[in-house]
């Protein structure tokens, strides 16, 4: 850290300070010290006096050595401090890049507190570029792209890696949102069957009478629609990859035809008596407890040990929140260049924001946040004001004012955040069956 200040007694009771808490403190007593340690050195934090001239109380001298850092790394942490506090001096500090603001005499826990905030959202952000520019390389080379650094993925990212080129079948848990499609396009691509196609079917938003026509096709005549023959999920998929998302909600008349093809690879399509091969690796997602579903008679035990050769979970985005600034960041890079708008960081202030959300649409809730953000920011970096994660209470006047839509989607995500992003939960809380859950939720994009 760079401490600043033209007081020595100051830089003693700082050091002081700051040595017993680990930090390696260098001392600059003018702006001109400070300028010429940046050349030489990176540092993860700046914590800087804004008067270095006895007979000033302006701040100028502070405020236009801001400027030269933000010039030379516009994300330095800096930190200002100043015995001759004022709102406008305040506003116009941050204005120029500083991180926070602090009056002598300072309050310890408030300094300490402060500077283990800025270094934490520094080295977050820095991460998060860095893994940027590594994926952007894996991109380029075709290769499987996966942001998971927390700890509590690698378990995961050990599992993949290990029964991803194995070709057996797995079945991916977790809540709603936690990146389960991810895992399942992962798992296709570092697999023998990369060069074939990855079929992904959502069997919770299929009607119960077009399930058997979606997965096994159809021939001509065989229902009054029919007027084509239909290929279905598993012939398209044959070679490659079928993925099974919301596999729970499959019926249970129709997962006996489920399970004779996982058996036996073999089919017939609605309306025909001729059998059909197929040579497909099927993984499934959900996020309901299947061993729940099996003791309640809703899924029947021999398909799951058909579908969980192997089992993935998926850890909610609460407990890995060490992944935020990495995900943030390449939304934002994705949705900035989507939307060609020049929008190219995070301000700490929003990435702490996020860090402090409870996100109980996980990943894709973080997903959309992002893309929102971007749309609506007016700089070049995403603010707190941006994200709308600050949800006023919805009172009985503002109902009146608001749309059915609208109502609905609040209605569906607090019901979402008590059931902590259990679907199932959620729409037995609001009356609704799964299926109809799911398909308000795609529409309203949580």
């Amino acid at each position: 850290m760079l401490i600043a200040d033209d007081q020595p007694h100051i830089l003693d009771a700082l050091e002081i300070l700051l040595a017993p808490e680990g930090y390696r403190i260098e001392r600059a007593s003018s702006p001109r010290m400070v300028l010429e340690a940046l050349q030489c050195g990176n540092y993860d934090a700046l914590l800087i006096d804004l008067n270095y001239t006895r007979d000033t109380t302006s701040g100028r001298e502070g405020l236009d050595l801001l400027s030269q850092i933000q010039a030379m790394d516009s994300q330095a942490p800096v930190i200002v401090m100043t015995a001759w506090a004022n709102v406008d001096v305040a506003v116009e500090a941050m204005r120029r890049g500083a991180r926070d603001f602090i009056q002598k005499p300072w309050d310890n826990v408030r300094l300490l507190t402060i500077l283990r905030t800025q270094i934490d959202l520094y080295h977050a952000v820095r991460k998060a570029q860095h893994l940027e520019a590594e994926n952007r390389l894996l991109r380029a080379e075709g290769l499987p792209e996966m942001i998971a650094t927390a700890p509590a993925m690698q378990p995961v990212l050990a599992t993949i890696a290990r029964i991803g080129p194995s070709g057996a079948n797995v079945l991916i848990t977790g809540e709603h949102g936690t990146g389960k499609e991810v895992v399942a396009q992962t798992l296709h691509r570092l697999s023998s069957r990369a060069p074939r196609s990855l079929v992904a079917v959502n069997t919770g938003a299929l009607p119960e009478g077009t399930f058997e026509s979606e997965l096994f096709g159809h021939v001509k005549g065989a229902f009054t629609d029919a007027r084509t023959d239909r290929i279905g999920r598993f012939e398209l998929a044959d070679g490659g990859t079928l993925f099974l998302d919301e596999i729970a909600n499959v019926p249970l008349r129709q997962q006996a035809r489920l399970l004779r093809v996982l058996e036996s690879g073999e089919m017939e399509r609605v309306g025909s008596s001729k059998t059909r091969r197929v040579d497909v690796r099927v993984l499934s997602a959900t996020n309901a407890n299947l061993q729940t579903e099996v003791e309640e008679g809703r899924f029947r035990a021999d398909l799951l040990f058909r579908l969980n050769t192997v089992e993935i979970h998926l850890p909610p985005l609460r407990e890995r929140r060490e992944d935020i600034p990495l995900l943030a960041a390449h939304f934002l890079a994705r949705y900035a260049q989507r939307y060609r708008k020049p929008v190219s960081a995070i301000a700490p202030t929003a990435l702490q924001a996020m860090m402090q959300h409870d996100w109980p649409g996980n990943v894709r809730e973080l997903d959309h946040t992002m893309e929102r953000a971007v749309l609506m920011a007016r700089g070049g970096q995403i603010e707190v004001s941006d994200l709308g994660l600050n949800k006023a209470r919805v009172s009985s006047s503002s109902l009146e004012e608001m749309s059915l839509e609208s109502v609905e989607s609040i209605l569906i995500r607090k019901a979402l955040a008590r059931c902590h992003g259990n679907v199932s939960q959620a729409a037995e809380a609001l009356g609704l069956s799964r299926g109809a859950l799911y398909r308000r939720m795609e529409k309203y994009g949580l």
